[in-house]
């Protein structure tokens, strides 16, 4: 089952929504790293439902605990192992669908590829497993400041045709974080709360784009051909629940210029030495990261789990109909946002701990 991803800095993930927890294992996380677990809460909670009046509004505090790797503070080197324990899973309340296939969810998929499935919401295939990914790009996202002055934004650019206005250069967390749709534009923000609770009191679900931006990357990450690094992220944020596309830079709005248009010139750059004019390519370039911010966008469905009567087939292949209940949310996109975080970090650590052990430099921290 495809729960790992990485290579040099490798992370793997297990764990079922309603089962006893959720675990995490960090292979490749440089040693002597003083590892800020308040930092890893923090997102954590940033994810955690039960937050705002926006999300599920299932409890649980989602307290990490850490159970090896770490001697004083700092990382050894070897495995690092987490955990989350379930402290508020509620498998009764999906007994009602163990025979029925929920519309658009993985009910059917799971089953036809295992021969059973844990019906219990949804199992490996719930945004619950999520938790960990981002206690994995919490400590990724230390790994690389201390490789340089990496900083990662991601926001709620869109909701179901509410169109946010962002300056992506002044951008920060802070600024994201003030709303509780983390949608930085307060006009487009009111706006998106209010078509969240429209839908979640009529049972239904909305969907939207998050964008995300990292600063301070430097050119050079990313492998020729089957690992260019746009790929890799393309691949990553695909590999969220509920996503169904993603665009570096222009995107498809780029298949509307023409080629002189659309090139981004290079000139010279007091910072970076080398920039150039315009971003289009996002900061990537032949699958290499060209110095520039990489800036990328996730599109993400509305929620499978709608509170209306609807049809489907039993186990059986017999008509049928569901009507959910449960905690679920309205729309992913206020607790998607440190999650497209996470794993843009874990992306990048991994290139750049690759990138490292080519080039030879030196190890990112003292070792003490």
């Amino acid at each position: 089952m495809g729960s790992s991803w990485g290579r040099a800095f490798r992370i793997t993930t297990f764990g079922e929504s309603h089962g006893g927890g959720l675990g995490l294992v960090i292979d490749g996380c440089p040693p002597g790293l003083l590892l800020d677990l308040d930092r890893v809460q923090h997102e954590l909670d940033r994810r955690r439902p039960g937050q705002s009046r926006l999300v599920s509004q299932r409890k649980e505090t989602d307290q990490v605990e850490v159970l090896s790797g770490l001697f004083e503070g700092r990382t050894l080197g070897t495995s690092i192992g987490m955990i989350i324990r379930n402290r508020d899973a509620d498998p009764r309340a999906y007994e009602p669908f163990k025979d029925r296939y929920r519309p658009s969810h993985a009910d059917f998929t799971y089953e036809a590829k295992y021969g059973l499935r844990a019906w219990a919401g949804g199992g490996r295939a719930s945004a619950r497993e999520t938790a960990m990914r981002v206690a994995a790009g919490a400590v990724a996202m230390q790994v690389l400041e201390s490789l340089g002055p990496v900083e990662i934004v991601a926001w709620v650019d869109q909701l179901q045709g509410i169109q946010a206005e962002v300056s992506v250069d002044a951008l920060s967390r802070e600024a994201v974080d003030r709303t509780e749709v983390r949608c930085p534009d307060a006009t487009a923000a009111a706006l998106m709360v209010q078509r969240i609770q429209q839908v979640r009191k009529a049972g239904d679900t909305v969907g939207g784009v998050v964008r995300a931006v990292a600063r301070g990357v430097p050119a050079g990450l990313g492998e020729p051909v089957f690992d260019k690094l746009d790929a890799q992220l393309a691949a990553a944020m695909i590999s969220l629940p509920a996503a169904k596309g993603f665009e570096l830079g222009s995107g498809f709005a780029g298949t509307a210029l023409t080629g002189i248009e659309h090139n981004d010139l290079f000139v010279p750059d007091p910072e970076r030495g080398i920039g150039t004019s315009s971003n289009r390519s996002g900061g990537i370039q032949g699958g290499i990261s060209n110095g520039m911010p990489i800036e990328l966008s996730v599109a993400f469905k509305p929620v499978a789990t709608v509170f209306a009567e609807q049809s489907t087939v039993d186990r059986a292949g017999q008509p049928t109909t569901v009507r959910p209940k449960g905690r679920h949310d309205p729309c992913v996109l206020p607790r998607a946002v440190p999650i497209v975080e996470a794993m843009f970090a874990i992306v990048l650590c991994d290139h750049w701990l690759r990138w490292r052990g080519q080039v030879g430099s030196p190890p990112p921290v003292p070792i003490l």
